[in-house]
Order: C-alpha cells, then structure tokens, then sequence
C-alpha cells in the first residue's frame, strides 16, 4: 500500500455540498482534457461525479476509447490502484491516470507480490524436474498488480475477469500461446483469487480440494501458500494438481458465508421466496448454495431484467447492492444484501470527496498528483497478458 498525504485541512472542514459544487465547477473548467472514472463499488457521493462507471477492465477500456475520441489528457479514476494501472496500461502514455487516494489498495491483489510468484514457479518447475513433458501457464486475475501481470505476460500466460474466466482456463488448458504438443501436460497457476480459480475449475468438472475434503473423488486443484515453505504443499499435490490455487481472497466476498444463504431462505420462504445470486468470488460453499453466480456487469444485468414481484439476495459489496435495490424499487422488485456482514471495500471507500476535489484542484493549478505510470519494462509485457484476453482464441502473441 502506497502512503497518501493528508489533505490540507479546509477540505475536511467542506460540506459535502459545497465539495459537490466545487467538483462540479472543476470538472466544468477542465472540460474534455479531464475523464473521471467510477467503479461500481464506489460510494455514491463519488460516483455523482463519474462520467463513466463499470466494473475495472471495462473502465479501463471504456477510458482508452473516450480518450482518444475527447483528446482527454487526465483520467481520474475513483477505483484502487490496480484499477489506475490497468487504465495506464491500455490508453496512450501521453494520458495522465489520477489515483485520488494512494493508500486506494486492493488487499487481494497485494496477496501476489511479484516476489512471491517468481518465487513459486521456480519450486514449481523444480518439483516438476527438467524431465516433465509439460507447461506451467499462469493465469492473473485482473485484480493484480502490473508486475504481476507483467511476470504472466512473459511466462506466457494471461490475464481474466470474472466474466471470461471459464474462456481463459480453456484457452490455457488447450495450450495458452502455442499449441500442444507431444501429449504435453499442462498446469494452470492461478492468482491471486483461489476462490474465482477454484469455482471455474469446478465449472470444468475438475474435482476442488474443497470437494475433495467432503468425501468426494481426489482433487485436481490445490493451493499454493506463499507464506509456507513449498506452498505449504507435499510434492505429491504439486504433481497431482491441474490447478493450483494462489492462497488469497478478496476481503469482500469472503465474507458471505453459506449460512447467510440458509438464512434469507427460511425468511421468504413464506413471502414468494428469494434469489440469492453471488459474484465467483465468493467460496465455493456459497456459490453452491446460490441459485446464480456471475460478475459484477452479469448481476446488474440480471436484476435490471427481474420481472416485479420478486425477492432477490445479492452476495457483492454493500454500495453496488443499495444502489441497485433503488434503481428497481419503483418496478416492485426487492432487493437487498446477502448476509448481515458490513461487506464494503474499505480501500475504495478512501477515495471520497475531498480527494477528488484535491486532485482536481491541482489540476487547474497545472500540478498532476498521485500519477499512477508504469514502467516501460513492466509496460509492455502487462499488455501482452491482457491483449491474449482480448480475445484469447485468437491470441497467438
């Protein structure tokens, strides 16, 4: 996590109304040169002032689009820092990407240091021996770090959203970057979720360690702790396994727990029952239990789409949740969150007001704060892992 000076004092004394206006008279005076961005997570106060919301990667492209189309030269991105790395990452180097807040962090994506990952596709091979007729390919999640991606770029991997994930293991399973040959056997790593891997290595009919554990067939994935020696695994799992699992999670869709599916049952089921639909970042004991499961984009969709009259639990972040749940009050359909847990992205919940306004400031003084800029190195090869996503069956790079 980056360290984030504190504001001078007179932002903290504004009202949020009179933060509002003064966001709103900045934005006026910079015009098209300025593009903020808000992720769905945000809080609302925030996302008032985006002039594009989505989930991570489809801000960063819908960014390089409007970029390009508006001549913008600074993006303020109400995210975390990935997310402005991402976007760095897919507009032109001449475009400047604000992070309102440095201390904006994904505690997920910082459960893969780059260190860590190097360090475990050496074990990796080396349990593996120079005799092995087979491939490691790694497989980041979007929500990690550029080094990280960088690291899959090269080793010729790539990158997935929650949405592709099932695309992109299938592209890796054939083979990734080059086709298969002589029987090869491949290994998928993937970072830094283990829940989103485990969840679409079950959607493939591979057997989880957690299945495996309620008495089902031996596993096919395994995870990888980077805090133990090994992984925290014996050679045999390591030989075994399909898939092995990075050991992090996000802090947030931990936090549903397959009793809190249990729980909003028994409560309708005298009221026209409910749908519990649940992001693949949940655990896989709450994924089973849920009648849907998709990504952020996927659950906006379905509950735009829900026919009135029905009840419907949703396991995402709390601010998403409450916004969706005005947005179809008034065609009669209910919803709320799953669960009685506090489930907000603390991190995202940094960037606020009085840093947008911060930032924008400066910029109208002609000062750029808290550029988020990658290096040239890490650059091209954290492209390359997200370009064989954009499609991967065509990617050949």
């Amino acid at each position: 996590m980056l360290w984030q000076p504190a504001l001078p004092d007179h932002y903290n004394a504004m009202s949020d109304e009179d933060l509002a206006q003064a966001i709103a008279a900045r934005r006026d005076q910079l015009g098209d040169i300025l593009l903020i961005l808000g992720h769905h997570y945000q809080q609302d106060d925030v996302i008032q002032h985006a002039d594009l919301t989505g989930d991570s990667l489809k801000l960063s492209r819908f960014a390089a689009e409007e970029a390009s189309k508006r001549g913008t030269k600074y993006i303020v991105f109400c995210g975390v820092h990935f997310m402005a790395e991402t976007a760095d990452l897919l507009t032109d180097e001449d475009v400047s990407v604000i992070l309102p807040d440095l201390s904006a962090g994904c505690p997920m994506a910082e459960m893969a240091d780059y260190n860590d990952v190097v360090e475990a596709w050496e074990s990796i091979h080396a349990v593996m021996g120079n005799d092995w007729n087979g491939r490691v390919i790694p497989i980041a999640y979007v929500n990690s770090s550029a080094a990280v991606k960088a690291f899959v770029g090269e080793s010729g991997g790539a990158c997935c959203t929650s949405s592709n994930a099932t695309e992109i293991f299938e592209w890796a399973l054939a083979g990734g970057a080059r086709p298969l040959e002589n029987n090869e056997q491949i290994k998928v790593l993937f970072l830094p979720d283990q829940h989103l891997g485990r969840n679409t290595a079950s959607s493939f009919g591979l057997i989880t360690e957690v299945e495996e554990a309620a008495g089902r067939a031996p596993s096919d994935t395994a995870v990888w702790d980077p805090r133990q020696e090994g992984g925290g695994l014996r050679e045999q799992q390591i030989r075994g396994a399909t898939i092995l699992l990075w050991a992090g999670h996000c802090t947030v869709h931990m936090r549903f727990r397959p009793e809190h599916v249990d729980q909003v049952r028994r409560e309708y089921a005298e009221t026209g029952g409910i749908t519990v639909i649940v992001h693949p970042e949940c655990r896989k004991e709450v994924v089973d239990r849920a009648d849907d499961v998709g990504s952020t984009e996927y659950i906006i969709s379905r509950i735009e789409q829900a026919e009135p009259g029905t009840n419907w639990a949703i396991g995402t972040e709390v601010h998403l949740v409450n916004r969706l749940a005005k947005r179809v009050a008034n065609r009669g359909v209910s919803v709320r969150i799953l669960g009685d847990c506090l489930c907000l992205c603390s991190t995202m919940y940094r960037i606020n007001q009085q840093h947008l306004l911060w930032a924008l400031d400066n910029l109208t003084e002609g000062t750029v704060v808290n550029r988020i800029e990658v290096p040239p190195g890490i650059r091209k090869l954290a492209r390359l892992s997200l370009q064989r996503m954009i499609p991967a069956r065509a990617a050949t790079a």
